[in-house]
């Protein structure tokens, strides 16, 4: 079910971020954020944007760069060379690029960075997650993952693999996950989703109920894990939040906490604080 693509979908916007496309959504204010790296099918699937756009709701700057340079794979082109293609959008010249996305979003500020990768953008995903570029890791199911890939990882990681898959089968991933769990000082964990297959996360028809419900499975055991890593984490020392964040931070450790009570939290005036339109203040939690 390989998507037709648009570039107009989503609620954000494409701008330009470390010399590539990017599609764009969430608070430009914000500094924790989640690099989205597509499959095959590229930036301008409908269903990753729509991803992208959950993600930020909940309170990151979420951004979707376009690695394929305009390219993504077409399989309804009779005539595209898939060698060519390959060589061309390689996976290293992919993690090369992400890792320039990486610094260009240091660059505005942002402190914390998750990554999730997609079949394609999971091997990129991992290959970010073997340094300390980024606080969190989600790989779905990825393509040609290796043990060298797993063994050199050293940030919190999960991978979430279909039961049908011929290119990460259940076995191999579940070996990846043995090998993770050795890491003691690596939080990781396997998901295998039954009866779904290769690519469920992304490609799944919208009027197919069950399909629907497994992709939003995985979808959410991302987020919470981008919460738990990324929002949990934090550095709150002197630190500017945005109400959101407050939120997401009280309720990834106090999850009985209403919204209602965090924002009223959150509203009151912090004493000789920094106000603006945007933050309370300066602030530390320590819940």
């Amino acid at each position: 079910n390989p998507p037709i693509v648009s570039s107009t979908c989503g609620a954000g916007s494409v701008q330009e971020l470390g010399g590539l496309k990017t599609y764009v959504t969430g608070s430009q204010d914000s500094k924790l954020a989640v690099l989205l790296v597509s499959d095959g099918f590229g930036y301008e699937a409908p269903n990753l944007r729509k991803l992208a756009d959950k993600v930020a709701a909940a309170g990151f700057l979420v951004v979707v760069p376009d690695f394929f340079y305009g390219e993504p794979f077409d399989f309804n082109n009779p005539h595209l060379d898939r060698d060519s293609w390959k060589k061309a959008h390689s996976m290293d010249k992919g993690f090369e690029d992400a890792k320039t996305v990486v610094a260009a979003l240091r660059s505005k500020g942002v402190s914390c960075i998750g990554a999730a990768g997609f079949c394609w953008g999971g091997v990129v995903v991992t290959k970010l997650a073997q340094s300390d570029d980024i606080k969190a890791a989600v790989v779905l199911h990825p393509a040609h993952l290796t043990v060298e890939d797993i063994n050199d990882v050293k940030t919190p990681t999960v991978i979430l693999g279909a039961e049908i898959d011929s290119t990460s089968p259940p076995e191999q991933l579940k070996h990846f996950g043995e090998i993770l769990s050795r890491k003691t000082e690596v939080d990781s964990f396997v998901k295998i989703f039954p009866g779904v297959a290769h690519g469920w996360t992304m490609r799944y028809k919208d009027g197919d109920e069950s399909a629907v419900k497994c992709a939003e499975e995985a979808h959410g055991d991302m987020l919470n894990w981008f919460t738990k890593k990324i929002v949990d984490h934090h550095d709150l020392d002197d630190l500017y939040l945005d109400p959101i964040h407050v939120i997401l931070l009280i309720q990834s450790r106090h999850p009985h906490f209403t919204q209602p009570v965090a924002s009223w939290m959150v509203d009151q005036p912090v004493p000789n604080s920094h106000n603006s339109p945007r933050f309370v203040g300066i602030a530390k939690f320590e819940i």
